[in-house]
């Protein structure tokens, strides 16, 4: 079954403060969520690869 798939604005909007330019380096850098690219150029998300990748990002609580 087929999932929605995120924009980058709607991830931002879960990240909360993080900027654009900051994420974008984050994904050139391999160091954002797994993304997919359309044949249209545009990138897009899978819910289930933002939510594993905060959780591998996850802090231990002190």
């Amino acid at each position: 079954m087929l999932n929605k798939l995120l924009t980058t604005k709607e991830v931002l909007v879960l990240l909360g403060d993080v900027p654009r330019s900051t994420f974008y380096r984050w994904r050139q850098l391999g160091l954002g969520p797994r993304s997919i690219k359309l044949p249209n150029g545009e990138i897009r998300y899978r819910p289930a690869d933002v939510d594993k990748w905060l959780r591998e990002h996850e802090e231990a609580a002190a």
